[in-house]
């Protein structure tokens, strides 16, 4: 028997298809306690972006006493981390689904005050409010 030919490529084409969309198969094959582990680790991570954040504004607002470019550089690894963790609550269709949560981080990173809030929503509506508090 003979392997390929037009049957073998539409396969490949759907399997590549699938995997370009960035189809999973969700939380709902997963089990819950791995999805409040993720969820947990990007409250967290949001409250450590808050804090770098903050921290970075402080540093500017008190006259640029050195801890200002390392705050900044913190700030920035923060914001990565948090988004990496958006990301893959997004791979696992948590997050509301379809990028909600995903688009909302990286509007907060870019500073947009309203989609920090709704992060700040998610982590409540998660449970994890209590490791994230309001940025000011």
């Amino acid at each position: 028997m003979r392997y390929g030919g037009r049957g073998a490529r539409v396969v490949a084409a759907v399997v590549a298809a699938v995997l370009m969309s960035g189809w999973t198969t969700g939380c709902s094959s997963e089990e819950p306690a791995q999805a409040k582990v993720w969820e947990r680790f990007y409250c967290a991570k949001l409250t450590a972006w808050q804090n770098a954040r903050n921290a970075t504004t402080h540093a500017d607002a008190g006259g640029g006493q050195g801890a200002g470019p390392l705050a900044s550089e913190e700030a920035d690894s923060a914001a990565r981390s948090l988004l990496a963790a958006a990301r893959r609550l997004d791979r696992e269709g948590l997050g509301g689904g379809a990028t909600p949560l995903l688009d909302d981080t990286a509007n907060a990173v870019a500073g947009d005050p309203g989609a920090e809030g709704r992060a700040l929503s998610y982590c409540a509506d998660t449970g994890f409010g209590p490791l994230v508090g309001r940025s000011g």
